[in-house]
């Protein structure tokens, strides 16, 4: 690939949104490396991606130690694209990583202890080839281990200067406001929360977002595309090279129902009225909410990138519009 020089009018092409009381705006679309950026997939795609990102105002990069497959390989494949093209632009860059999950074996590979979490962010500093990170996250809530410890851990990791910010995923409310104020206690920077969130699963609206409101910590939200079900991919059946054919997804087969499938159609009528895709309008969904700082996507190509970030075209629902969808959602069983 030629040597990479980024559009000059990239922050022109973005709009930015304050997380929560902090210094730092986001991009309201932030790029995830969950998946398309592991060993088995295309590295020139992936470096192609990154940069039509950046080009495109999206100074945001989001990891996590096991993102792949194998374990490690997207934060690995990443560090070689970032030394390659963006390590210029380090300033430029919001980078996070988390921990959380399994990541090896044995009984410090997993979960929230001080061990675990500090030796998973060294591992992944030298994969990327970075001295620190912006933001490291608790990937998940750990019921064994002291919130305590696990909180003293990201306090540690902020004074050692290996991430500027910390965060936490998956949090419910209770939990993040005694996660805030020990933090606030220790003097750490509490930037941010990564919940799951989309049209269909709608569990953060019951305390989390005021919570986060009231704390002054900012949300980006993960699967606003509910695996792909917020799309037109399924409107005909499950494709055969879909997530929901393909063994060992996420995504199963069977929550892909004719009563489902029913709903998809008419939020898809609804988008098409607004002039906007299904997976456009449910992006849109997400932004509406002030509370919601950016949202994260995730693309296997650059046309995907593309359309996710003309959303951003139409950001204004009627309020006849946002009752149609609840009506249309309000009974959703996801198995």
């Amino acid at each position: 690939m030629k040597k990479y020089f980024a559009e000059e009018n990239r922050y022109e092409k973005m709009q930015y949104r304050r997380c929560g009381k902090s210094g730092i705006n986001l991009p309201l679309l932030s790029l995830g490396l969950w998946h398309n950026f592991g060993n088995n997939d295309d590295f020139k795609n992936a470096a192609q991606i990154l940069r039509s990102a950046f080009d495109h105002g999206i100074t945001h990069f989001d990891l996590a130690n096991n993102y792949g497959p194998p374990y490690g390989s997207a934060e690995k494949n990443f560090g070689k694209i970032f030394k390659r093209d963006f390590k210029s632009y380090r300033d430029e860059l919001i980078i996070s990583t988390k921990a959380g999950w399994d990541m090896w074996p044995g009984p410090y590979g997993n979960f929230g202890s001080r061990k675990y979490l500090i030796s998973s962010l060294d591992q992944s500093l030298k994969r990327m080839k970075l001295n620190y990170v912006d933001i490291f996250y608790h990937h998940r809530p750990d019921p064994d281990t002291p919130l305590e410890e696990t909180m003293g851990a990201l306090d540690q990791i902020v004074r050692s200067g290996k991430a500027l910010y910390v965060g936490i995923s998956q949090y419910n409310a209770a939990d993040t406001k005694k996660a805030a104020a020990i933090l606030k206690a220790q003097g750490t920077p509490f930037l941010i929360h990564q919940p799951r969130y989309n049209m269909l699963d709608r569990w953060v609206e019951d305390k989390l977002l005021d919570t986060l409101d009231q704390v002054g910590i900012g949300s980006i939200v993960f699967s606003p595309l509910e695996q792909g079900i917020l799309t037109s991919r399924y409107l005909d059946g499950i494709p055969k090279d879909s997530r929901a054919a393909t063994e060992g997804s996420y995504l199963k087969a069977d929550r892909i129902t004719p009563e489902l499938i029913a709903k998809i159609g008419a939020l898809n009528a609804i988008a098409e009225k607004r002039g906007q895709s299904l997976a456009q309008m449910a992006i849109a969904w997400l932004l509406k909410d002030q509370r919601v700082t950016s949202v994260l996507i995730g693309v296997s190509k650059v046309s995907q990138l593309k359309d996710n970030i003309e959303a951003l075209d139409n950001l204004k629902f009627t309020a006849k519009e946002l009752k149609e969808i609840e009506t249309i959602v309000a009974d959703v069983k996801l198995n």
